[in-house]
């Protein structure tokens, strides 16, 4: 069967007009298009002003998933405002006895009943998830000035302790199994809040994500709804040339689940699948099917390899920087 790939759109046809002070966020609101879309452009930039600043990045996952993880903060998934961005906090402890964990999950407001959850699941898109907290208001914007340093939960590789973060997910595909579990103890407690994972799709090769699909559609876990960014790229390249997932949607569906495939930079069909009610006793997935050189076509020149741009000399880092001056008006 020929994988459900979608018709990509342009991103010349949106807004592209970064806000700069977005203040406070409130996410429980309809999802505007318009900012998302603007939002979504302004994780590219930031994303890609930082891996030439540092020499490097995961800028694929920016290209890809800009639009996901926007919709998400910017309103499909129901999370508590804030007042204001929030800072984050110097790494204090791992955990242990009398130590007990805390999270990064603050950036997503205080917990409700009525309100959802949101676990990213690939920690190596922290970069572009920390981009997206900053675009909407979440996270300072100095954040990234703390990136990767010593003491510091800004982490590089996204670990329950950095903002955005509330699981351990470094291992890929843990995620979904600990969203079970969360949906799991609050329907017992009578909760109505949905619990959202954000996956990237080569966790799809792993044999815990199948594992726990089976145990969301065997325990009725409905509240449970996944948005996948499915770039069709991996660590060792191209996915079908490591290993072919297609047909994705038929094998989600064979598991108990209900499944949407829409062009993951297509902000209205991202918000309308994102919304759609729950099939009873089914987890709902969205499929996002993306572009990793989305609004940076010079990245093409790294195929098939994409999955994280370290420059090779000075010439490739500065035409980098000439493509970021063209696309926002300003030097880096």
């Amino acid at each position: 069967m020929t994988p459900p790939r979608c018709t990509p759109t342009s991103l010349a046809a949106r807004t592209t007009e970064r806000e700069e002070d977005r203040g406070p966020t409130v996410s429980v609101d309809r999802p505007d298009p318009r900012l998302i879309a603007s939002v979504a452009q302004g994780i590219r930039e930031r994303v890609l002003e930082h891996s030439i600043k540092n020499n490097g990045g995961y800028m694929s996952q920016a290209c890809s998933a800009a639009e996901l993880l926007a919709t998400c903060y910017g309103g499909a998934v129901r999370l508590s405002p804030l007042e204001e961005a929030s800072t984050p906090p110097p790494f204090e402890r791992v955990p242990a006895p009398g130590a007990p964990l805390y999270t990064g999950a603050g950036v997503h407001g205080e917990k409700a009943p009525d309100l959802d959850r949101f676990i990213i699941s690939p920690a190596h898109y922290a970069l572009v998830v920390y981009a997206a907290l900053i675009e909407v208001g979440r996270l300072a914007k100095d954040a990234l000035d703390h990136f990767n340093a010593d003491g510091s939960t800004v982490e590089m590789i996204g670990a329950e302790h950095s903002p955005g973060f509330e699981t351990t997910t470094g291992s890929l595909s843990q995620a979904i199994s600990q969203a079970g579990g969360i949906a799991l103890a609050r329907r017992l407690k009578g909760e109505s809040g949905r619990t959202w994972v954000f996956m990237s799709d080569g966790e799809f090769q792993e044999g815990q994500t199948w594992e726990a699909f089976q145990a969301l559609s065997f325990h009725g876990l409905d509240t449970v709804r996944v948005i996948v960014d499915v770039n069709l790229a991996q660590c060792d390249g191209p996915m079908d040339q490591v290993m072919v997932i297609e047909p994705l949607a038929e094998r989600l569906r064979a598991f108990g689940a209900s499944v949407d495939c829409v062009d993951g930079h297509d902000v209205p069909a991202l918000i309308e699948a994102m919304d759609r009610p729950a099939e009873p006793g089914r987890p709902h997935v969205v499929l996002a099917y993306t572009d990793p050189v989305r609004g940076l076509p010079l990245l093409n020149e790294r195929r098939p390899v994409l999955h994280y741009l370290r420059f090779t000399g000075e010439d490739e880092k500065e035409r980098y920087a000439q493509a970021y001056a063209e696309m926002v008006g300003r030097d880096v």
